[in-house]
């Protein structure tokens, strides 16, 4: 269960995810040099609209991309402050695939695996990439991307999946009807 894991903060203390039990969370793992980063806007967005309603991000900064979230955790919290006026809680930069992936991302993927990408101008670029890297790449449950997002309901359950390329509306739609 959600709640049962624990994250490190960008300053390398514990932070248990039973913190957040009762709240609607919205998981995603960022990067301050992508494409996707943007959606850093939007994502703050939603946590100044719903925070009060039960509302809580879990950003986890993630280098695994093309690098594009170089820098050490303080370094990207300030990109994100100056540059989208996050005020949500940063988490330390993790893997979210392979050997050194957060047990989080592990059970993450397991309960909502990769569906395929939505419409977006990156959308025929990425599957080409990923079509080029393994032809079985949309069958496999990892994280694609940056920016993919994990909603969790107030009991602590996976109950969506978005690729990066999803539009936002459609994230906030989601989170509306669990707040």
């Amino acid at each position: 269960m959600f709640y049962d894991f624990t994250v490190k903060t960008r300053k390398g203390e514990d932070f248990p995810l039973s913190n957040f039990k009762g709240k609607v969370v919205l998981v995603v793992n960022t990067a301050t040099g992508c494409g996707f980063t943007p959606q850093y806007e939007p994502i703050e967005k939603l946590y100044q609209d719903y925070q009060d309603k039960g509302l809580e991000i879990l950003d986890i900064p993630c280098n695994q991309f093309g690098g594009q979230a170089p820098g050490t955790d303080d370094e990207i919290h300030e990109f994100c402050t100056l540059n989208y006026k996050t005020t949500f809680t940063q988490m330390k930069k993790s893997d979210v695939n392979g050997d050194n992936e957060l047990p989080l991302y592990t059970w993450l993927k397991a309960e909502k695996g990769f569906v395929g990408f939505q419409e977006h101008k990156y959308k025929a670029i990425l599957e080409k990439k990923f079509a080029a890297e393994d032809p079985n790449w949309a069958s496999k449950p990892d994280i694609k991307w940056n920016f993919t997002k994990f909603v969790i309901d107030r009991e602590g359950n996976v109950v969506a999946r978005f690729e990066p390329t999803a539009d936002m509306a459609d994230v906030e739609a989601c989170i509306k009807t669990l707040l």
